[in-house]
């Protein structure tokens, strides 16, 4: 076996040893491989994982020791190819799902490297991808935690199953028609209210294309779609809709974003029950898909859009 068709090395019982740090600068958004000139690795390498620990930015928007939410980051990776035993490369979709409880996030550059080691190296079979992946996830998204308390969710689709994958747009209905004039594109969270002098509440669930923020680090724009679900007093969709379009150049990960916008609306427009549900377009081989919602229900199906 030639050097550039290494084994994977120890399966999921062993796991990596865990880089030390905890909520150290390691963390930080800055020192990830974001925004810089980067080496492709092309042998496996789970130590290209770079956590984002949660906590800071849920303290900014008042998130507290018990969330107000659920919930779950729904990651789809287009770019997933490794060697089987003869040399022969495969290629795969994979579908994460990453609880909201975990400790950390993981930075999508160093997710879509990472999951670039894997083109040069060998596995036995699809199994030991998955359970190669979910081991080094788990560790990602816990480290510095002192337990793992749920765990990833991991599956992989191989080729024969790519027509199974279907494209639907989000349900509900579309704000986008409304004729509202824009001038707010940092968050506003003042633009949202209750209809006045309504008291019988309602259950909507409303719809924009039109959300848009860019990264934390780099910049670079982030397209997406939002699907917004509550009960209680009726919101006023035009507010709504402008609130939606004042991400236009905020600065944050798709995970903050989404819970910025569920705890603007939670906090201002106190509905008994609120889901908030984003679908991004992919970059970089990847799209990231943040749910969240008030009370306990299943997780949407990971179905993407025509702009995913």
């Amino acid at each position: 076996m030639t050097p550039a068709m290494s084994a994977a090395g120890p399966l999921p019982g062993n796991p990596p040893p865990q880089p030390s740090g905890g909520d150290a600068p390691l963390s930080a958004p800055a020192l990830s491989p974001l925004g810089k000139v980067t080496a492709y690795a092309d042998q496996y390498d789970p130590a290209l994982l770079f956590p984002i620990a949660r906590a800071d930015k849920r303290r900014e928007i008042g998130v507290g020791e018990q969330r107000p939410f659920f919930g779950a980051d729904l990651w789809t990776a287009f770019e997933l190819s490794w060697l089987n035993t003869r040399g022969k490369p495969q290629v795969a979709i994979a579908h994460f799902t990453v609880p909201c409880e975990t400790r950390n996030i993981i930075e999508s550059k160093s997710l879509k490297l990472y999951l670039g080691s894997f083109s040069n190296t060998v596995f036995a079979d699809v199994s030991q991808v998955r359970e190669r992946l979910r081991a080094d996830l788990n560790e990602a998204l816990w480290r510095g935690a002192p337990t793992l308390q749920a765990g990833v969710g991991v599956r992989v689709l191989l080729p024969e199953m790519f027509d199974r994958e279907p494209l639907h747009e989000l349900d509900g209905l579309c704000l986008d028609r409304l004729d509202i004039a824009c001038t707010r594109y940092t968050p506003a969270p003042e633009l949202l209210h209750t209809v006045a002098g309504e008291v019988l509440p309602v259950q909507e669930v409303l719809t924009s294309n039109l959300l848009k923020s860019n990264c934390l680090v780099t910049g670079q724009p982030d397209w997406g779609a939002v699907q917004i679900a509550y009960s209680g007093l009726p919101i006023v969709q035009e507010g709504l809709l402008q609130y939606i379009v004042s991400f236009r150049n905020h600065h944050e990960f798709h995970e903050q974003c989404v819970e910025r916008i569920f705890m603007d609306i939670w906090t201002r427009c106190k509905p008994t029950r609120l889901a908030v549900y984003a679908r991004y377009t992919r970059r970089g081989g990847l799209d990231i898909n943040p749910f969240r919602t008030s009370y306990p229900q299943a997780l949407p199906a990971n179905v993407r859009t025509a702009r995913q």
